[in-house]
């Protein structure tokens, strides 16, 4: 593990750092949206966050690290995973998951020249 397990506000820092990324309170709860399409949400309780990830993708996650990902019998049909916050390694694993999350939900022009954002960088 390299420095301090990810926390809530680390989530947030991280989506909103990325371009055209917006919070919007649904459900009770942050979400994060890129050109209108959600790809993070954070549950009350913030221990976890949902991120967007292709189904037969997501089986094999939770196969390998049942520990830190899973989804809830209410989300098994959708395309979306959820994290443990305390099971991840580090920062970077963290914006590695969320800059996944938010390029499948961002339009081409904001992929163009994208370069995701340094992990221990204060919030813009």
């Amino acid at each position: 593990m390299t420095g301090p397990r990810p926390g809530p506000d680390d989530v947030r820092r991280l989506a909103l750092a990325l371009p055209g990324t917006k919070e919007v309170i649904a459900w009770a709860m942050p979400t994060f949206r890129v050109a209108g399409k959600m790809f993070l949400t954070m549950p009350d309780d913030e221990s976890s966050f949902a991120v967007r990830c292709p189904r037969h993708e997501r089986e094999e996650l939770i196969a390998a690290e049942p520990h830190k990902f899973w989804v809830p019998p209410h989300e098994a049909s959708s395309n979306w995973v959820r994290a443990r916050l305390a099971a991840l390694e580090d920062m970077t694993e963290l914006r590695d998951i969320v800059v996944d999350s938010w390029q499948q939900a961002a339009p081409a022009r904001l992929l163009e020249g994208f370069t995701a954002p340094d992990p221990f960088a204060a919030a813009p």
